[in-house]
C-alpha cells in the first residue's frame, strides 16, 4: 500500500454563483522514503493540491467532487475527524508554506513557535524543547540560532524566515513533507544546503517528500518522479530521466524549453546620473541590560557608494542577510541611514518625510512578499488604482479604470480579473499585481526586490522581457535584488555583490558572471549554474 493515495481529487471553489474547477480529477501515489514532484506554472493546481492533502482548503468555499479521495497510510483524509487530522497535521505530514512571512505568527517569538509543535507531539518543554529548537536552526543552517531565539519573524530576511519554516516542518521528523517552494526564498548557496539536508534527511527517516516547484534544476536533482500539471490536470508523469530526456506532452516541452535568457539591453553611456549613494551606513543598535544600553552594532550596510544612470539596472546579490533589502529601502528612505542620498540631483538625506512624497511617485518598489505587501481587503482594480487617487493621476473613474486594465494585460494578468481579491490569485499571479502597482504610475527608478522568485520558469522570462521592454520605452533605472543570478545575468548591466553589509565585488555583469574575483562571488556562481556539483 502506498504512503499517500489520492484518487480522482477534484476540488472546486464556489462564490455565489461562480464556481471554479481547480483541480479536475487528479490521481497519484506516493511511496515511503520517494520524492514526488508536482511542476506547473502559476495558478495549475499545484498548492491547491497540496493544501487538500492536509485539508487546508477554505471549507465550505472549497469542496471535493464525489469519489474524491485522498488516504493517508490506510486513513481516509477527505472528511476524517479534527482529532484525526490533528495527530496527523505537523507530526506525520508536515508543510512547508510558499510564504514564510504570512504563515510565522507575528506576535510570537520564533522559539515559542518552534517548540509550539514540540509541545504538542513530542510533549518536550523547557530545556529540552530549547536544546531541540537549536539543533534544528543550526541543522536548516540558520547563523547564530542561540540568538535568534528571541527574534520575530519581521526581524528576520526572506530568507531567514523560509528557513525557521523548514525546521518547523521537520522538528517532528514527520513520514511524509509537503514543500511547496521550499527554496523560493533562498539565495543560491543555502538552497544548495537545504536540498542536500532534505536528501539526507529523506535517508536516515525514511521520509517521503512532496516537491512544489516552478523550478526545474531542483526537479532534475531531488526528485525521483515527475507529475506535470496543468489548467487541474496531470498531462504527463514518468521518472525523472525520462521527463527531462523525453517529455512527451506540449506543455512538459514548454517548461523544459522555458527560462530567462538573451543579455541586457545597450546602456546609453551619456545618460545622466538618477541615483546615487556615498558612504552610506545602516547599522542597527544591539542594546542590553537593565537600562538599554547600547553594546554594539549590527552593520546591516556598511559603507556602500553607488550610481546608478536612467536607463540601467544594478543587480544586487549576496546570501540572505547580507544588507540587499536594507540597502534598496534605505536608498528609497524607507528606513532611516547615514551618508548621502541623490536622486535625478537632488539631496535625499536631508528631506522629511512631507518633502519625500512628490518623489514617491517617481521612486517605487515590487517587494520580495506580494501577499503580505497587498491589502487582502482590496480588489486588484482598487490596489492598483490607489497610487493614481493618491498622486492625483489618470483622470475620472472611467479612464482611470482604463490604465488599470492596460498597465493588468501589460504584466501579463486578465483584466477581467480586476475585481478579484489577492487570496484568489497564485503567488505567481499576486506577484504581477504587485509589478502593475508600481508601473501604473510610470516611476523613473524601480527597486525590484526579488520579483521573480515566486514565478514559474516561462513567466520568469516574460518577466524579463517585459522588464527590458519598459526600460527600453521609458528610460527605467533598476536596482534588482535577486538570489536567482539567471535572471540578474539576464537583465543587470553591472552587478554589486554584498556579503555582511559590505561590497565585496563590483564591476559589470558580463566581467562579474565571466570570472568572479573573490572566493565569495565564486562560490555564488557555482551554487547557481552548477547546483549538482554544491548539493552533492
Amino acid at each position: 500500500m502506498a504512503l499517500l493515495a489520492v484518487k480522482d481529487l477534484t476540488i472546486a471553489f464556489s462564490n455565489g454563483q461562480s464556481r471554479v474547477d481547480a483541480v479536475k480529477g487528479i490521481s497519484f501515489e506516493i511511496e515511503k522514503g520517494e520524492t514526488v514532484a508536482l511542476v506547473g506554472e502559476s495558478g495549475s493546481g499545484k498548492s491547491v493540491t497540496a493544501l487538500s492533502i492536509l485539508q487546508l482548503l477554505p471549507y465550505p468555499m472549497a469542496s471535493h467532487g464525489k469519489g474524491s479521495s485522498i488516504q493517508f497510510d490506510g486513513t481516509e483524509l477527505i472528511g476524517a475527524r479534527d482529532s484525526v487530522l490533528r495527530d496527523i497535521r505537523g507530526n506525520r505530514i508536515a508543510m512547508v508554506f510558499q510564504e514564510p512571512m504570512t504563515s510565522l505568527n507575528p506576535l510570537h517569538t520564533i522559539e515559542k513557535q518552534i517548540t509550539e509543535t514540540l509541545n504538542l507531539h513530542k510533549g518536550l518543554r523547557g530545556a529540552a524543547a530549547r536544546a531541540r529548537t537549536i539543533e534544528l536552526l543550526h541543522l536548516v543552517g540558520l547563523s547564530e540560532a542561540e540568538s535568534r531565539l528571541g527574534a520575530y519573524p519581521h526581524q528576520l530576511s526572506g530568507g531567514q524566515r523560509q528557513r525557521v519554516m523548514i525546521a518547523m516542518a521537520l522538528a517532528n521528523e514527520p513520514d511524509i513533507l509537503v514543500a511547496d517552494e521550499p527554496t523560493t526564498a533562498l539565495d543560491v548557496t543555502i538552497q544548495a544546503q537545504i536540498l542536500k539536508l532534505l536528501k539526507d534527511l529523506q535517508a536516515r527517516f525514511g521520509m517521503a517528500l512532496l516537491l512544489i516547484t516552478h523550478d526545474l534544476t531542483i526537479v532534475r536533482k531531488m526528485a525521483d518522479r515527475v507529475l506535470v500539471m496543468t489548467d487541474g490536470h496531470i498531462v504527463e508523469r514518468g521518472t525523472t530521466a525520462t521527463i527531462f530526456g523525453a517529455p512527451q506532452h506540449p506543455y512538459t516541452k514548454k517548461l523544459l524549453a522555458a527560462e530567462p535568457k538573451g543579455e541586457p539591453q545597450q546602456k546609453k553611456e551619456q545618460a545622466d546620473v538618477l541615483i546615487a549613494a556615498k558612504d552610506m551606513r545602516v547599522w542597527f543598535p544591539i542594546k542590553s541590560g537593565l537600562l538599554g544600553r547600547t553594546t554594539g552594532y549590527v552593520k546591516a550596510v556598511d559603507g556602500i557608494d553607488l550610481s546608478l544612470r536612467a536607463g540601467e539596472t544594478l543587480g544586487i546579490v549576496g546570501e540572505s542577510g547580507s544588507g540587499k533589502t536594507t540597502l534598496g529601502l534605505a536608498l528609497l528612505r524607507l528606513i532611516d541611514s547615514k551618508g548621502e542620498i541623490t536622486f535625478d540631483g537632488r539631496r535625499l538625506d536631508t528631506m522629511q518625510g512631507k518633502a519625500m512624497r512628490p518623489l514617491r511617485r517617481e521612486m517605487q518598489v515590487v517587494f520580495q512578499d506580494p501577499f503580505s505587501s497587498l491589502s487582502p481587503r482590496l480588489s486588484i482594480a482598487q490596489i492598483v488604482e490607489e497610487g493614481l487617487k493618491v498622486h492625483h493621476l489618470g483622470g475620472n473613474a472611467i479612464e482611470r479604470r482604463r490604465e488599470i486594465e492596460r498597465v493588468l494585460t501589460e504584466v501579463g494578468l486578465d483584466p477581467t480579473s480586476a475585481d478579484r481579491y489577492p487570496h484568489e490569485f497564485s503567488g505567481g499571479q499576486r506577484q504581477r499585481v504587485a509589478l502593475a502597482r508600481a508601473l501604473v504610475l510610470k516611476p523613473r527608478f524601480l527597486l525590484l526586490d526579488e520579483p521573480t522568485s515566486a514565478l514559474d520558469m516561462s513567466v520568469q522570462a516574460q518577466m524579463v522581457e517585459l522588464l527590458r521592454d519598459l526600460q527600453r520605452r521609458y528610460g527605467l533605472a533598476y536596482l534588482f535584488i535577486s538570489h536567482d543570478l539567471r535572471v540578474v545575468k539576464a537583465l543587470a548591466h553591472d552587478v554589486m555583490v554584498m556579503k555582511n553589509g559590505k561590497v565585496v565585488e563590483h564591476g559589470p555583469s558580463a566581467a562579474i558572471f565571466a570570472a568572479p574575483q573573490t572566493d565569495y562571488a565564486k562560490a555564488l556562481m557555482a551554487a547557481a549554474f552548477n547546483i549538482e556539483t554544491v548539493a552533492s
